[in-house]
């Protein structure tokens, strides 16, 4: 694979590998989408806003080795892809957790 499409593969590996959650401990993520959206949009924003500050002040860059070169403004679409990705993770994880800790408690062999 070309180096450049890494971050990318990578995201995707991850939404791939949480994406059993949503279906075999019932996680709920991506079935409530107006949820969904509501829980990301503070987050994408807040952090969307931290990389533009940190792009234009030089602060921080990102490799043309292991990004496609494609930007919205400054921001490499890899860096928003992660801003969505990687939360989405952390949710199926959490509502798994939760049903998971919901069904031990119920059941009385647990």
């Amino acid at each position: 694979m070309d180096d450049r499409w890494q971050y990318l593969a990578l995201m995707a590996a991850c939404l791939v590998v949480t994406l059993p959650l949503e279906f075999a401990l019932r996680a709920r993520v991506y079935r409530r989408p107006v949820r969904l959206l509501l829980a990301l949009a503070p987050a994408v924003a807040l952090f969307t806003l931290w990389d533009l500050v940190g792009i234009v002040r030089h602060h921080w860059s990102y490799s043309p080795l292991y990004t496609t070169g494609l930007r919205i403004g400054v921001i490499p679409i890899e860096e928003l892809v992660f801003l969505v990705v990687v939360p989405i993770c952390a949710l199926l994880t959490y509502e798994a957790v939760g049903t998971v800790l919901r069904r031990s408690r119920k059941d009385p062999r647990a």
